[in-house]
């Protein structure tokens, strides 16, 4: 969830201050290298990407608690 949520953020705030005259044009730079990124993990889609992002992530601290516990464990009956 927390990387889907920084992004999301940080789409959000470059959204944000796109309705500053002056840093329009920065905002909307951001927004695009930001879409093109994500759509590069979605096979085009930035939905994707977001939601291939996210999942990657929760696979990762599955994987970290796992190995945690495991060796707690471990470590326990020693």
């Amino acid at each position: 969830m927390t990387p889907t949520l920084f992004i999301i953020g940080v789409l959000l705030c470059l959204s944000m201050v796109g309705y500053v005259p002056l840093f329009s044009s920065i905002s909307q730079a951001g927004l695009e290298q930001i879409t093109q990124f994500l759509s590069v993990f979605g096979s085009g889609s930035s939905v994707n990407g977001l939601l291939v992002i996210g999942l990657v992530c929760s696979l990762v601290g599955i994987l970290f608690d796992t190995f945690t516990f495991y060796r707690h464990q471990n470590l326990r009956n020693n």
